[in-house]
Order: C-alpha cells, then structure tokens, then sequence
C-alpha cells in the first residue's frame, strides 16, 4: 500500500520516494513486524488454548510443554499480516498464494482447537488443495519458466507437469517443517535462517539482473517485492522467538510450523527452481521430512511383504530426528538447538554454491 501511496506523496515532499525502494520497504516491513509481534503478542497470547503436553513423548521432555499457551503462530502471522499489507506491493496472484498460504495455517489452527483431531486423510487433502493452489498462482503471476542445477540452460515447463510437481514440494516442505516443531525455538530459529537466505537470493540474486545474469539464472524483478513479504515474515517470527526462546514461554503450533514451512517452500518456487528448497532448509527437511519417508518406506515394505526387523538401521533412528537425537544421544533441548543451527549454517552456503554457482 505504502509503495503506490508513495508515487502520490511524492510530488509534494521529495524524500516520499524513498518509500517505493524495495531496500527500504523490506527493512520497513521486517522491523514492524519485529516490534509488533513483541509488543502485541504478550497480550494476546492468553486467549489461546493450553498444551496438554505429550505423554506419549515424555521421555524426551514433551510434557514439560503441559500449561503453555499453544496455537501462538496463528497470532503471529495475523500480527504480520497487517505489516505485510503496508508494506509489500503484491499484485492479484502473490496476493491469492498468501491468502491459500494463510489458509494452509488456517487449517493447522483448527485441527489443533478441534475436540477430535482431524484425520490424515482430511489433513492431507486439505494441504494438497493449498498447495496445488499455490503452485498455479506462482506459475500464473511470474513464470514456468525453470532452471536446474548443475546444468545450463532454462526451461518452460507445461502448466500440468509444473503445478503438480511444485504442489508436491510445497505439501512435503509444509508436512516436514510441522514435524520439526518440538524443541523451543528450533523449527522458528532454523526457518528463520532459510527465510533470511531466502530474502537475499530473492532480492539480490533473482531480482537483480546483472547478478541473475552472471549465474546464468532467469531473472524476475517481482522476486525482489517477494523478499519483501518474505523478510516481514521473519521479522515477525523474530519477535515470536523472543519468547520461545529455551526455557519458552509458548508455542506456535501446528498454525505457525505449516505457515513457515509452506512460505518457505513458496519462496523457493518464486526463485525459478522450487528444489532450491533442498538448499535453503536442508536440515528442517531432513529432520521432519525423514519421519514421512521412514513411514512411507514401511509401509511399502510391510505392502510388498518385506519384513523390516527391530534391530535394522530405519527402526532404531527415531523421527523427527531432534526425538533420537535426545533420547538416543542424549542431547539436551540447548544442544539440539545449537547444533542443528550450526549444521544448516553450514550446510546450507555449500550447498547453495553447487546448486547455484556449479552449472
């Protein structure tokens, strides 16, 4: 809003004009979104339903979550709406991805109220719309146009490969980014770190065409208002880590998790190649996303008739990998935290250069 009331503004007082550079917005939106959700969000986090805690993972601390304000991501990203509004300038189909982005958080929230939780069918239906949905508008308001790793060369890729195969990598990231919440402030912390990646490939990579050109990738100058939007968010869930920091005061929930991990994911699909998500969230990927492989691949082989013995490798590794890592190493909530970030701190810039620069 505040970029196009800036072109009006202008003509009457010069220095307006500053309010339509991406640079300023995007230091405008982060640092609102910080403050807002630190000063709001003690204040609201009353109303929001109290954990019950895990009994079923009390030997690795899930009871200790008992008493605390849960669901508080889907306050978190209601404070950064507004934020995102001011400050971002969307058009109609980044603007219809946040809206199927806010309702994939919904659904994580009302599951989480619900008397009953929903089953894994309805969850899995409702993330596959969203995320289908999402893909289309993404392909829609910047391009399918694609480019891989390792190889020269763009490609146009058909609506119908695109849109299933990018909706496919928006439910997986969504799904394994819910499973990595479960130690204070590692799922926000680490996808705090992907989002902050996310914004400088967005804006100065992408968005900027000599760079763009230089690494022999498409160029989209709209990424650069997409870092915007996406630098808001990590402002916003700053403020939230405020209080979510080890020993935490609450905890986002499902409605947080889902919405980081979709925008994640989204943002990703907005630099040109959506498997660029390996790079920018490789651990949050292999931490919750290992659990949805290891199921898959037990039920496949328990399908085909393979007997998949106690003492083999895939039933003694616990998922979300953060559970083994506490119970079987004893780690503790710090040292999980810790090293998990040390790990995508350094896996993640290696992994960015032979995904981006070896081509």
């Amino acid at each position: 809003m505040i970029y196009y009331l800036a072109g009006f503004l202008q003509r009457y007082w010069g220095p307006f004009r500053l309010l339509q550079s991406h640079a300023v917005l995007l230091a405008l939106g982060a640092m609102s979104a910080a403050l807002a959700v630190w000063l709001f969000l003690p204040r609201l986090w009353k109303l929001m339903p109290r954990d019950r805690g895990k009994l079923i993972c009390a030997d690795v601390g899930g009871a200790k979550s008992a008493g605390k304000p849960t669901g508080t991501g889907f306050l978190v990203t209601l404070i950064c709406l507004p934020c995102a509004i001011l400050f971002v300038p969307m058009d109609l189909w980044d603007a219809l991805a946040l809206v199927f982005i806010y309702l994939a958080m919904l659904f994580g929230y009302l599951d989480d109220r619900a008397v009953v939780p929903w089953g894994e069918l309805k969850k899995g239906l409702l993330d596959a719309v969203c995320a289908l949905a999402i893909a289309f508008f993404i392909a829609m308001g910047h391009s399918t146009l694609v480019w891989l790793p390792f190889v020269k060369g763009m490609w146009m890729v058909p609506l119908w490969i695109y849109v299933p195969a990018t909706g496919f990598i928006l439910w997986f990231t969504m799904n394994a980014t819910n499973c990595s919440d479960g130690v204070d402030g590692l799922a926000g912390s680490l996808t705090e770190i992907a989002l902050v990646m996310l914004a400088v490939m967005l804006y100065v990579v992408v968005g900027y065409k000599p760079v763009a050109h230089y690494f022999l990738l498409p160029c989209n100058p709209d990424a650069a208002r997409w870092a915007i939007l996406v630098m808001t968010v990590a402002g916003g869930f700053a403020g939230y880590l405020w209080y979510n920091a080890e020993p935490s005061k609450i905890l986002m929930g499902d409605a947080g998790s889902r919405f980081l991990g979709i925008l994640v994911g989204t943002s990703a699909a907005v630099t040109g190649n959506p498997l660029m998500v390996l790079a920018f969230a490789p651990i949050v990927l292999v931490n919750g996303g290992g659990g949805l492989g290891k199921l898959v691949l037990l039920r496949v082989a328990k399908k085909v008739g393979m007997d998949i013995g106690d003492d083999s490798l895939i039933r003694k590794i616990r998922f979300p990998l953060h559970d083994h890592c506490k119970k079987n190493l004893g780690w503790s909530n710090a040292q999980v935290l810790m090293r998990f970030m040390l790990l995508q701190l350094l896996v993640m810039p290696i992994l960015l250069i032979l995904l981006i620069k070896v081509r």
